[in-house]
């Protein structure tokens, strides 16, 4: 008889925690698993199956007909989730192996486990009810609910004006026969181009997620080519996408201040190293993790800033080296400077 109550006991909580009725103030994250690395989290979508109570075994909950979850990591750490035909967003990050994102009163879980169809999310009341696992296992992007909303603003392509191309563009067909006859005499006389150094420049996040019009994306991208990509999406906006070129000189050189900053002898990851910090990053507006991710020939160095400058008090949370902001403040003047060319 008492086996049976205990039972019945678990089942009630748990069940009740996973609809949110039983309101979880802060949920503890174990430390015994071993840390998670965050690219495999990024650009996943995983389906919700079952519930779990660890200490007894007993899956007290599964995702039978009628009931639908569903979780998508951007790599701009928002997440959107749907449960049952209603969509919700927000923002995520990730510590060690403790994976801090909202799921009606829990705030923060740890990954027990992730592989590359699985993902175990742990986390145990305070309510000393136990410790409990929602189950995932992860789906395409045809078997996940994530679409573009209809009323969200459609995207918007912004080229740079190419004058010489226009006033060429309507009698380009009468050449075609000529550049073809030429063609032989080119490709004899050319020299052959020097091969040029590969080179990538990203920007990835960072600031706060909140305000009259929260941010859901900040991403330039620099390629080897010169061409510049700049995608901007908030709440109200929608998504904006400026494209620009940037000449190969002045790309080379900016390859070589990043060089000289001595971004390749840098860590890769700069995070909390006081509870301050910790406590910070659980607050509003949430701070969103930055990346910057450079490759000049075959070298490639990531590095990611959990909580990047500094806030509204002016208080610097993480301990990076300033050489990292001149790199960011550069990228982002570059990106500004050739949107209004």
């Amino acid at each position: 008889m008492k086996k049976l109550v205990l039972i019945l006991s678990i089942f009630f909580f748990g069940f009740a925690s996973l609809f949110g009725q039983v309101e979880v103030e802060d949920s503890k994250v174990s430390s015994i698993y071993p840390n998670v690395d965050e690219r495999k989290i990024i650009e996943t979508k995983w389906r919700y199956t079952y519930a779990l109570h660890l200490e007894s075994n007993t899956i007290f909950h599964k995702a039978e007909k009628g009931y639908e979850y569903f979780l998508y990591f951007k790599y701009n750490y928002t997440y959107d989730q749907f449960l049952n035909g209603e969509f919700d967003k927000g923002v995520w990050s990730l510590n060690g192996s403790d994976l801090f994102y909202s799921f009606k009163h829990i705030k923060n879980f740890v990954i027990a486990q992730i592989t590359k169809n699985v993902l175990v999310l742990e986390f145990e009341q305070t309510n000393s009810k136990g410790t409990f696992q929602y189950h995932f296992v992860r789906v395409d992007t045809k078997d996940a609910p994530f679409v573009k909303p209809v009323n969200e603003l459609p995207d918007v392509l912004v080229e740079e004006l190419n004058l010489k191309n226009d006033r060429n563009q309507w009698w380009a067909f009468g050449r075609k026969k000529k550049k073809k006859k030429n063609r032989w005499r080119r490709k004899k006389k050319e020299k052959p181009k020097k091969k040029e150094v590969y080179i990538s420049i990203e920007l990835i996040g960072g600031g706060y997620y909140g305000g009259i019009d929260p941010v859901l994306r900040d991403y330039i991208h620099i390629k080897s080519s010169g061409r510049l990509i700049k995608e901007f999406k908030s709440v109200n906006q929608g998504l904006v996408v400026t494209k620009k070129n940037i000449p190969r000189d002045e790309l080379e050189a900016f390859a070589e201040f990043i060089i000289n900053q001595n971004f390749f002898e840098t860590e890769i990851t700069y995070d909390c190293d006081d509870v301050i910090c910790q406590k910070r990053k659980a607050k509003k507006p949430t701070p969103i993790p930055l990346r910057v991710v450079v490759a000049y020939g075959t070298r490639k160095k990531v590095v990611t800033i959990s909580i990047w400058g500094k806030d509204k008090n002016n208080i610097k949370y993480v301990n990076y080296p300033d050489s990292i902001d001149n790199i960011i403040d550069a990228i982002q003047k570059m990106a500004v400077r050739e949107e209004e060319s």
